[in-house]
């Protein structure tokens, strides 16, 4: 790792030196006070899991529910004038129990919307408070403390009541035209359900970790409107080492008819002391797509190569694979998948702001003979589980108000269906969100 470190710091050294001494643009001179922004999201969530066999780990019921509202605020200030500028990120977040009701919801239930207290019941509300300093020199950029970022190795997930942070040190440089960097070194995170800004790392499928550090180091490079390529590493020290490959591209082919696709590849091995056990995985999927009009229609096809799990950070979106939806990542060890999907944008239908999707996933051949004691299911008798099956179906619809003093605010509606053999739950699933995003600054 210090090797990689080395190299790592040393392109990004070449880049800052290679970038003429040119005067900041007046785009970034907008000052500390003129280049910031404070916004609020008003975010209302109501969710259901209903277990159709009756499996709830917290409720004994087979069913979980919770109500809660989430209020985000966000100040952002711009950078002081001069060569380098400084400048802050805040942000403070209260989530509010409306409704769980008695037995609906449970410790670490799997809804995840809300903390429980020692009596397992769901605590009346919670709060996030947090920031980060950064310091901007030309065109990089870093900050220090909580942050939010986004990359196919590490990603702030946003799909519950209140979002994801973590905490520690990360940098981005825009030198070159269509070339983004992005790095950081983060020492905890925060999930989206508890208040502490400090917890420890912890992955979706293995659970907590004792890992003091993770690093990450990658870009991005549009050639094109119409094509890009990404490319990331990182490495959580002593679980693994995960590596990135990705590209996605587009070409109209009339005004109203367009093909679009992509390509998504991630591989991990373990690292260090192997806290998570000896693997060495490699996943993959791919997409291709037609647009015609108002319409889109995608199919994809995903493997996973690997005897166990892809993992990734719990309720993080760090997972770009195109199977990786609602509740289902078909990410199982041998595991492959298909999906189809449908959209629908009604703008052109004279009801712009509404729109639908639909998809259908289907995973087969999930094997866990070969996984390692951490990853490994069993079935009753003690043995490993083999030819697992599961799909999912998921329908949304969305509307956003296009214009009046509401504009902007949003209705979302999301049903979900999924059916598996022994390794997976069978259950239905509703989510309800509005959002209402204010611009005060």
């Amino acid at each position: 790792m210090l090797n990689k470190t080395k190299i790592s710091l040393a392109v990004f050294s070449a880049i800052v030196s290679s970038t003429p001494l040119i005067a900041v643009s007046e785009e970034q001179a907008d000052g500390f006070v003129e280049g910031s922004s404070f916004n609020i999201l008003n975010r209302n969530f109501y969710m259901n899991r209903d277990f159709r066999k009756g499996q709830s780990s917290n409720t004994g019921n087979g069913y979980t529910e919770a109500w809660a509202h989430g209020i985000i605020g966000q100040f952002e200030s711009g950078f002081t004038q001069g060569t380098v500028g400084f400048g802050i990120d805040t942000f403070a977040m209260l989530g509010l129990k409306l409704d769980t009701g008695d037995g609906r919801y449970g410790p670490g239930g799997s809804v995840n919307l809300l903390p429980v207290n020692s009596e397992g019941e769901a605590e009346d509300n919670y709060s996030k408070v947090g920031g980060a300093v950064k310091v901007r020199l030309l065109d990089t950029v870093v900050k220090a403390g909580d942050v939010f970022p986004m990359t196919p190795v590490v990603h702030y997930g946003d799909s519950r009541l209140l979002p994801e942070s973590f905490r520690g040190v990360t940098l981005e440089n825009s030198s070159f035209e269509g070339l983004t960097l992005q790095g950081g070194r983060l020492h905890a995170m925060s999930q989206p359900q508890v208040s502490t800004m400090r917890d420890d790392f912890e992955t979706f499928y293995a659970g907590p970790v004792d890992s003091s550090w993770l690093a990450y180091f990658g870009g991005d490079y549009s050639v094109s409107d119409n094509l890009s390529f990404s490319l990331y590493s990182s490495k959580l020290k002593d679980v693994w080492d995960q590596y990135y490959a990705g590209t996605a591209f587009s070409r109209p082919l009339t005004d109203d008819i367009s093909l679009f696709g992509g390509l998504n590849y991630y591989k991990a091995v373990d690292e260090g002391q192997q806290q998570l056990g000896e693997f060495n995985n490699n996943i993959y999927s791919g997409k291709v797509g037609v647009q015609f009009g108002a319409h889109s229609v995608a199919l994809s096809y995903q493997r996973n190569n690997g005897d166990n799990d892809f993992d990734y950070l719990r309720q993080s979106d760090s997972i770009y694979l195109d199977n990786s939806i609602q509740y289902s990542d078909f990410n199982s060890p041998n595991e492959r998948s298909w999906m189809l999907r449908y959209d629908l944008d009604m703008a052109s239908y004279g009801i712009p702001g509404l729109s639908f999707m639909t998809r259908y996933a289907q995973g087969s051949d999930a094997d866990y003979s070969s996984a390692n004691e951490v990853y490994m299911r069993r079935d009753d008798d003690g043995n490993p589980l083999t030819d697992q099956k599961r799909w999912e179906r998921d329908i949304e619809a969305k509307y956003v108000l296009q214009t009046g003093s509401l504009k902007d605010m949003s209705f979302r509606v999301r049903q979900m269906t999924t059916r598996a053999t022994a390794y997976e739950s069978d259950l239905d699933e509703v989510r309800l969100i509005v959002e209402y995003p204010l611009s005060v600054l």
